[in-house]
């Protein structure tokens, strides 16, 4: 692997369903081969009705997360109205742009409820940005796609969402060796957000 390749490591997917989104993360640190925690949060709440879910260096997932917290803050109490799904992903897209030359390493989801309904984007480490109705980022992605590919249908619920989320980042987890450890999970509707953790589950011999 490029040195690139091994500082992006684990997966994370995002769905888009009729009433919300899911975004959701496994929790092992690995860089390369080597793992560091088993503990490692990728999913991250901005605010109740955005959220960012990541892969790579996790010091550079937790400075973008603060960067687009501080800055929806901002923008809120200026507007005196929530920011809009895309408002944030352009935000995060012309940060991780404007340091292309020292880059961010990161693939980053972002996804959300505003007034237009739920969105969901998806930014490489240079900042390209694309809206998708379900996306897989990370060394993991070939699994997980391949199990939002033959599951996800238009109009599903936020509940369905959330199955398949979990489906699709165990396919990832049984196959790719730097994804493991859990999963975490956060949901977003029109009502507010939900954050949770599933524990790995031991194998069965």
């Amino acid at each position: 692997m490029s040195s690139i390749e091994e500082l992006i490591t684990g997966t994370a997917v995002g769905i888009k369903a009729s009433d919300g989104i899911v975004l959701a993360a496994e929790k092992r640190v690995a860089y390369g081969f080597t793992m560091f925690s088993r503990s490692g949060k990728k999913v991250f709440r901005v605010n109740d009705s955005i959220g960012i879910a990541s892969i790579g260096i996790l010091a550079d997932m937790q400075v973008l997360t603060k960067i687009a917290k501080a800055y929806m803050s901002l923008y809120a109490l200026d507007t005196k109205t929530r920011p809009s799904i895309r408002s944030a992903a352009k935000l995060l897209s012309y940060v991780l742009f404007s340091n292309r030359v020292f880059p961010y390493f990161v693939e980053v989801l972002v996804g959300g409820v505003d007034d237009e309904g739920p969105h969901l984007f998806i930014m490489d480490a240079l900042g390209s940005l694309i809206e998708d109705d379900y996306a897989a980022v990370g060394t993991g992605t070939k699994l997980a796609i391949a199990i939002l590919e033959s599951n996800y249908r238009p109009g599903m619920t936020v509940k369905e969402a959330r199955e398949l989320a979990i489906k699709a980042i165990n396919q990832s987890i049984s196959r790719d060796p730097v994804s493991g450890d859990g999963i975490d999970i956060l949901t977003i509707t029109g009502n507010g957000s939900t954050e949770e953790t599933i524990p790995l589950q031991p194998l069965r011999l």
